[in-house]
C-alpha cells in the first residue's frame, strides 16, 4: 500500500485518511474516543466494502492515531469539524455514517449538521454526551477542583496509558450535546450495543433510543458483548445492520 494520505483542512490540521472506492452511499466509519483508523472495526469494515464493491472511507481525528496534533489540545467540536472535513472533501453524494463509542456521538451531531448527506447510520456503543454524562457526573469534589485549578486530570484506562481529561473537554463538550434538546434522525437507524460494556452502559443506548425520533430506529442488544464489541459475531452483526439500512435507505 502506498504512504498514507493526508487531508489539511481549513483549520491547518492534517488528517491521515485511508479510502476505497466503490458504489454509494458511502460507509464513513467514526471512531471512538482516543481510538485509531487501525482499529479491528474500522478494517474489517473496510474489506467487507472491499468485497461489496462499496466506497468507504476510514480516517484519524486530529490528535488520535497518524493525524496532527496533541490529543490533549483537542475536544468534541473539533474532531466534529475533522469528520465533516473529510466527508465534504473526500465524499460524494449520500453517506451511510457507523460511530463507535465516541464516534456515535459525532454522527448523531454530523446528522444534524449536515443533513442533506447523511442517509443512515449505525452506531456501535454510542456514548453521546459521555463528557458531561459519564465524565463530569463522575467525578469527585477533588477532581472538579483539580480540573478547574491544573487544567486537567489523568483517568485510569483499560486500554494502556491513562486519558488525560482536560477542563476544555468538558467545557466545550456541553456546547455539543445531543440529549438536552430535540434529536430527529429521518433515515434508518441500528444502535448496537452490548449488555456486558463496562465503558458506555446499555441504559445509554435505552435513553438514546426514547430520546430521538425517527421512522425507523431500532436497538438491537448483544447478551455478554463489552465495549470493544469485536468478536466475529459482533463484527458479523455490524456488517448486517450496515447493509439493512443501506437497502431501508433505498439505496442499495
Amino acid at each position: 500500500m502506498q504512504g498514507t494520505p493526508y487531508l489539511t483542512t481549513a483549520e491547518g490540521r492534517d488528517l491521515a485518511y485511508h479510502q476505497t472506492p466503490g458504489q454509494g452511499p458511502g460507509v464513513v466509519f467514526l471512531g471512538g474516543f482516543k481510538s485509531d483508523m487501525e482499529g479491528t472495526k474500522a478494517l474489517w469494515l473496510e474489506q467487507w466494502a472491499q468485497r461489496a464493491g462499496r466506497a468507504f472511507l476510514r480516517f484519524d481525528y486530529s490528535g488520535h492515531g497518524r493525524s496532527s496534533g496533541a490529543f490533549t489540545d483537542g475536544c468534541i467540536g473539533d474532531w466534529v469539524a475533522d469528520a465533516r472535513a473529510v466527508i465534504e472533501a473526500l465524499t460524494k453524494g449520500p453517506q451511510i455514517l457507523v460511530g463507535s463509542s465516541m464516534g456515535g456521538w459525532i454522527a448523531l451531531l454530523l446528522a444534524r449538521e449536515m443533513p442533506q448527506r447523511v442517509v443512515g447510520m449505525v452506531t456501535i456503543a454510542a456514548a453521546p454526551d459521555f463528557t458531561e454524562d459519564s465524565m463530569w457526573a463522575g467525578f469527585n469534589a477533588a477532581q472538579r477542583a483539580a480540573l478547574r485549578d491544573d487544567g486537567q486530570i489523568d483517568l485510569p484506562s483499560d486500554y494502556g496509558e491513562p486519558y488525560v481529561i482536560t477542563r476544555r473537554l468538558i467545557e466545550e463538550g456541553r456546547e455539543n450535546l445531543v440529549l438536552r434538546s430535540p434529536l430527529d434522525l429521518p433515515f434508518p437507524v441500528r444502535f448496537l450495543q452490548g449488555t456486558a460494556d463496562k465503558d458506555v452502559d446499555k441504559s445509554v443506548a435505552l435513553s438514546l433510543l426514547d430520546h430521538s425520533t425517527g421512522p425507523d430506529m431500532r436497538l438491537v442488544l448483544v447478551d455478554g458483548a463489552d465495549h470493544r464489541f469485536s468478536d466475529c459475531d459482533c463484527l458479523a452483526l455490524i456488517g448486517a445492520s450496515v447493509e439493512e439500512v443501506i437497502a431501508r435507505a433505498g439505496q442499495a
